[in-house]
């Protein structure tokens, strides 16, 4: 006799988790890019990587998944079309890159909240703080963190005796733009009046160093990886090196819990002289440049905020990150076949149109 068998339950299988994350002014960020799809692959979750940019010249808009040309930041309508991209195509988690955007991006948290995307950014009053390089020397030296005197520009020249050298900077400027080393007088005048909103720094001879700090959703400070700068070009680390020196991590979590009102990865830069001081000269609530270096030594940032958006609780060793691993950048192309059409070039110039219409399905079977 056949023995009667039990009805078999068939498992439904589990359906991957989809995430889809907006990088913003995208720009060269290649790397970072590259690391969140590599996180994304590691936690086995679909990721769709949208970029976008006010121009389709920039590299990394060839490489997101889904491209978006926008309007250019100061334009009045930047905001309106990261909401419109957001709600178009379900955006889960947006991440600004560039400082000069974090203004309108942190003012617009509560708007993409509500579009059921959260923007990985600090707070209003902590951009503020740290766009304005006065504010940043104020809030530091009130809780005795070691930052070099700083003055506005107009003070400066007031001053009857002067210690030379200065170095003198715009008051909200990134990317080194407007970075003056003053020897003179003459050259402070000169300078000062060369650059809008001039302040002026005392000069730390030293090496400098820049600090990923990351910051999770609830505002711990999680960890710190010190990166040495050992060359620079535009204002962004070509060669670097970690340093796992507890002293100067100590400086980055101090400068972040003074903050108090950080999310996602910070930058904090330091200069360490050869008496071994530390001195924080900037900080800067986004990525950092040289972000990837911190990433491939074991800080994964990317895999982290993807985890904490998942609802996951990454498990974070402060100090797992490896020491004494060096990143040396090199140039990397991309190639566009059909340039002039697919970049809308007139003599080597972008046409005033290009950013008109963030809808544009420029980059499609390109």
């Amino acid at each position: 006799m056949a023995m009667r068998t039990q009805p078999t339950t068939r498992k439904k299988a589990a359906r991957t988790p989809r995430v889809r994350i907006l990088l913003t002014c995208v720009g060269r960020r290649v790397e970072l890019l590259r690391a969140f799809r590599q996180a994304g692959k590691s936690l086995g979750i679909g990721l769709d990587v949208h970029g976008a940019d006010a121009t389709p010249l920039s590299p990394a808009i060839r490489l997101v998944d889904h491209p978006h040309i926008v309007p250019a930041i100061n334009s009045g309508k930047y905001i309106d079309a990261l909401a419109d991209i957001i709600r178009r195509e379900k955006i889960n988690l947006l991440i600004p890159l560039i400082d000069s955007e974090l203004p309108a991006v942190a003012s617009a948290v509560q708007r993409f909240s509500e579009l059921s995307c959260r923007a990985l950014i600090s707070s209003e009053s902590v951009v503020q703080v740290c766009r304005d390089k006065l504010l940043t020397y104020r809030r530091l030296t009130e809780v005795g963190i070691d930052t070099p005197a700083t003055w506005p520009w107009v003070a400066a020249m007031e001053q009857r005796r002067h210690r030379f050298p200065y170095f003198l900077k715009p008051r909200s400027g990134s990317a080194a733009i407007g970075n003056y080393v003053v020897q003179s007088v003459e050259e402070l005048r000169a300078f000062g009046g060369r650059v809008k909103d001039a302040i002026v720094q005392e000069f730390v001879k030293g090496t400098e160093h820049t600090l990923d700090v990351y910051v999770d959703f609830e505002g711990r400070v999680r960890c710190v990886v010190p990166r040495k700068r050992l060359e620079v070009r535009t204002g962004e680390v070509s060669k670097g090196l970690i340093v796992k020196d507890p002293a100067i991590m100590a400086v980055g979590r101090h400068v972040a819990n003074t903050l108090a009102e950080c999310r996602g990865v910070i930058t904090v830069q330091c200069i360490v002289t050869a008496q071994g001081r530390i001195r924080v000269i900037e900080v800067n609530p986004r990525f950092g440049g040289g972000a990837p270096l911190s990433i491939y030594a074991g800080a994964d940032f990317p895999k982290w905020i993807l985890q904490e958006l998942l609802g996951q609780k990454p498990r974070i060793n402060p100090t797992g990150f490896r020491d004494d691993v060096a990143m040396l950048r090199y140039d990397e192309s991309v190639f566009v076949q059909k340039a002039s059409k697919e970049l809308r070039i007139t003599n080597y110039k972008l046409q005033n149109n290009v950013v008109a219409d963030h809808r544009s399905k420029l980059f499609r079977n390109s």
